[in-house]
């Protein structure tokens, strides 16, 4: 049993000077060879994700209504090519890279943490030029640190959407990297955001776009926060642990020594895991399941009486709804029985079309859906994705099970290369305009030989239309 190196115990009090000392510290020369690996990797599924994010729902209502929060023309817009504010640009893009539920995620964590970070440092690379591709990266890799580190302290079951409140904390970071902050003035950009953080879960039980618009507020409020600290405001310091912090707040029960004293050890770029299929991730295993079965047994749609998908307690508690007969998009991708239905019907296939249009009232899917129960099961760790079981009985009489101790698109069963260049490249295709075909190949080029990139508004003019 590996025993966590205790923090000195000024750092263990108030372990936010230790997280500002990281990002500071942090060069591109100190990531190894898998973490930058990891960065380029969903660097590149993220801007993907957040192309396809363009024609999603409620992103054209958004834009107009962002258009009128102020004027400026610091930072473009994903594909749209719109320019706002930075602050507004930051909002709609991190919007864009969440809304079709199919951009990575820190399992552990449970944390989306590309979305508010490259939605808030595209807009600050926009607006300040000059910024290279080693800087860039290196942002990301402690931006994703500063949020999840937060998500791995926490012991209690998730009750506030983690991807935009923890969130903020990952986007202060990776901004602030890149204008070069001095510890001091991130732990004041830390307080500043911890004024601003928003995120509840009632956008996610309900299926409202407010869940992903909770994510760029945050990517907003971060971009402000920094504003703040370089103009020389002072900010709450126990902003983490203290009588009033984060932890305590709105997590509940945590652990963060262990987690803190593995920065720098432990990479959480590493941790990240794909999102296959633009659904929850929660309800990934019944797809991985049921395509699964359809390899090994040649499973078909026709042959099934019921499915029960079991489940950790954060799968059921989230994701673990009932089918209703005409969801919202956000509620069907967050359903586990209309999501198995989906895969099932489609070969084991589920695309952004699936929730969307006619398919959302398809009569085949719910009367399919209405056969298929989440059930929890017995896990005692309330953070947990995986393990799954997915069992299903045919009308036959037989039953067929798959054990799922991994779902497809974990770094212990991820994506091929392969794979994650196939996605990119329908995502690419998916844009609400047109985009050059041959840029797909140049974005991909630049991401892979992004050391090389000197001023990152180079990716940004092959992203816009």
């Amino acid at each position: 049993m590996t025993v966590a190196k205790k923090l000195p115990a000024d750092t263990a009090e108030n372990p936010v000077f230790a997280l500002a000392h990281h990002v500071v510290a942090t060069r591109f020369e100190d990531l190894p060879a898998n973490a930058v690996r990891a960065a380029k990797t969903f660097l590149l599924d993220s801007i993907g994700v957040g192309i396809a994010g363009s024609d999603g729902p409620w992103v054209k209502e958004l834009i107009a209504t962002v258009a009128k929060w102020g004027s400026g023309n610091d930072a473009r817009l994903f594909v749209h090519g719109a320019r706002l504010p930075a602050s507004s640009a930051a909002i709609v893009n991190a919007y864009q890279i969440h809304c079709l539920e199919f951009d990575c995620v820190n399992e552990d964590a449970v944390i989306h943490p590309m979305a508010t970070i490259l939605g808030a440092i595209m807009a600050e690379a926009d607006r300040s030029g000059g910024i290279s591709g080693k800087d860039f990266l290196t942002a990301i890799a402690v931006g994703i640190d500063s949020s999840c580190v937060l998500g791995l302290s926490s012991k209690s079951p998730m009750r506030f959407f983690r991807p935009s409140t923890a969130g903020a904390f990952g986007a202060t970071a990776a901004v602030a990297k890149l204008r070069r902050f001095s510890e001091e003035t991130l732990v004041n950009a830390y307080g500043a955001t911890y004024g601003q953080i928003s995120g509840t879960l009632a956008p996610h039980r309900e299926g409202s776009p407010v869940l992903g618009m909770q994510i760029g507020f945050c990517a907003r409020g971060a971009i402000s926060a920094c504003d703040l600290a370089e103009a020389g405001l002072m900010g709450p310091k126990d902003v983490i642990t203290g009588m009033y912090g984060y932890l305590p707040l709105y997590e509940g029960e945590y652990d963060h020594v262990p987690v803190f004293a593995s920065l720098g050890k432990v990479w959480q770029v590493t941790n990240i895991s794909h999102k296959p299929f633009p659904s929850g991730r929660l309800t990934h295993g019944v797809i991985d399941g049921i395509q699964q079965l359809i390899k090994s047994h040649g499973l078909k749609a026709e042959q099934v009486d019921r499915m029960v998908a079991k489940v950790p307690p954060l799968a059921w508690r989230l994701t673990g709804r009932p089918d209703i007969p005409d969801p919202e998009p956000n509620y069907a991708k967050l359903c586990i029985p209309f999501v198995a239905a989906t895969a099932l019907l489609n070969g084991g296939e589920v695309d952004v079309q699936h929730f969307k249009g006619d398919w959302l009232t398809n009569a085949k899917v719910h009367d399919l859906a209405g056969r298929v129960v989440a059930v929890q099961d017995d896990n005692p760790l309330q953070n947990k994705v995986a393990p799954q079981r997915l069992e299903v009985y045919l009308k036959d009489g037989k039953m067929l099970a798959v054990d799922m101790p991994e779902i497809f698109g974990h770094p212990k069963n991820p994506l091929t290369a392969q794979q994650n260049l196939d996605k990119f490249r329908r995502n690419w295709k998916a844009a609400a305009k047109p985009l050059d075909p041959k840029g797909a190949d140049a974005v991909i080029d630049m991401v892979e030989n992004i050391e090389k990139v000197t001023d990152m508004r180079a990716l940004l003019d092959r992203i816009v239309a």
